[in-house]
Order: structure tokens, then C-alpha cells, then sequence
């Protein structure tokens, strides 16, 4: 069994380090640990070691945890690919959402957005690898759903996320990032105030740091390997690791 609380400072460390390397201050850099398939035990014991903010990828898996762990201050962020009839209870739960590709989920998760709480934090996916496979809106469409967005009374919108291809590649690792980067730096030229890059994982932290990444989703280094089967709701969904 990994030791988590070791496990988190060995990953601060690395993000430290990254940013270091990239010439940034590593408070520049938030750390969302992705434990998807993960019981909540292993959850509360990241959080006593320390971390606050956890991703979800599975609504029904995540509803679970939420409900265990009501007792801790957990900010919950939803990272995975949202099916339309899930906005409700996503909306209701999350604090954050990364993953929006479409106006139509955009739409649904404003509406069933509580009124009182705070406006659902959002960012747009975008598929920087061109995949059939992944979820997100396309390069060239981003500007315009992030534009629609705005307008939206009960969503914030604060930045981009993307999936890059898996690969050992760091070129292509990096091209993909830099071209979320772009994006985001055009965005922000055009008025928009965006202030979250969530980009990197365990197996591309130290380049998606490197290309401009505020927030990085790590799963596998901070909880060791996914704990498989996952939840039959996206089992055959494989696009957020």
C-alpha cells in the first residue's frame, strides 16, 4: 500500500521543482488530487495529510464519497466527460467543473445550478489531440462556447482544461499543451479574465508546469495504481485518467 501523506510531499516537491525550473513560484501551481476508483478512506487520509481539493470523474462513485466525507471541507471538482442527464446532481454537488465541451451541458448546469449557492466555477475542455475518443470542443470552437458561457447567470467561467495523448513524446506532450496555452493567452486578450490552466497529470506534470499549467490532476502519484473495475456508468468511457 502507498503511503499518501509521503506519496503528497514527494508530488509538492515535484511540482516545486517544475515550477523552479520554469522560472515560477510553485504557489503559482494548485494541486488537485484525481481520486477517481479510489474508497473514501484513502480520500480522508489525503486529507488529513494535508490536501483539500479532490477530483471525481464518476458522478455516482463520487456521490458516494461526498456523502461519506460530508463532514470534511472537501472542495470537489468533476473532471470527467458529463452525460446530460448528470448535470443536475453535478451541478448540486461540485463546486468546480472542468469539464464542459458543449453549449447544451453548459446550459443545463447553469439552470440546475442551486441559487443558493455560488456560481459553479467552471472551465471549457478542449481536444488539443484531435482524437475521435475525446471529449472536449475543438480548437477553433473554443472561443465561441466560452463566449456563451459568459452570459450564463449561475456558471463562472475561469479557464481551460485538456487530455492531451498519452505518450513518452515530449515534444507532442508539449505541443499539445501549448496549444491550450494559446488558446488561453488569446482568450484573455479578448477580455475574457481567465485565470486556470488545468493541464497535467502524473505522467506530464513537469511539461504541462512548464508550458503555463496553474493546476495539475494527479491521481496515480499520490494514490498508486487505479483501483479497477470502475463504475459501469463510464466504463467505456476512457478519456480523463
Amino acid at each position: 500500500m502507498i503511503n499518501i501523506d509521503s506519496a503528497l510531499q514527494t508530488v509538492k516537491q515535484q511540482i516545486a521543482t517544475a515550477a523552479k525550473n520554469a522560472n515560477r513560484q510553485p504557489n503559482e501551481i494548485i494541486l488537485l488530487a484525481a481520486s477517481k476508483t479510489n474508497p473514501p478512506e484513502q480520500v480522508k487520509k489525503a486529507w488529513l495529510a494535508g490536501q483539500t481539493i479532490f477530483g471525481e470523474n464518476y458522478l455516482q462513485e463520487a456521490l458516494e464519497k461526498i456523502k461519506a466525507l460530508s463532514d470534511l471541507p472537501i472542495e470537489w471538482h468533476f473532471i470527467g466527460p458529463i452525460q446530460s442527464n448528470k448535470t443536475k446532481r453535478i451541478a448540486e454537488n461540485f463546486a468546480w467543473v472542468h469539464s464542459i465541451d458543449r453549449i447544451k451541458i453548459a446550459n443545463r448546469l447553469s439552470r440546475d445550478r442551486p441559487k443558493t449557492l455560488p456560481p459553479l466555477q467552471v472551465c471549457l475542455q478542449v481536444n488539443v489531440s484531435g482524437e475521435d475518443t475525446k471529449s472536449g470542443v475543438s480548437p477553433e470552437e473554443a472561443a465561441a462556447l466560452a463566449a456563451h458561457i459568459t452570459k450564463l447567470p449561475h456558471v463562472k467561467l475561469r479557464g481551460l482544461m485538456a487530455v492531451p495523448v498519452l505518450t513518452t513524446a515530449t515534444a507532442l506532450q508539449r505541443s499539445q499543451f501549448q496549444i491550450l496555452r494559446k488558446i488561453y493567452d488569446q482568450l484573455n486578450q479578448d477580455g475574457f479574465n481567465l485565470d486556470t490552466l488545468s493541464m497535467g497529470m502524473s505522467e506530464d506534470m513537469d511539461i504541462a508546469i512548464a508550458e503555463g499549467s496553474t493546476m495539475v490532476r494527479i491521481g496515480t502519484s499520490i494514490f498508486g495504481p487505479r483501483r479497477y473495475p470502475i463504475p459501469e456508468e463510464l466504463a467505456a468511457t476512457q478519456t480523463i485518467r
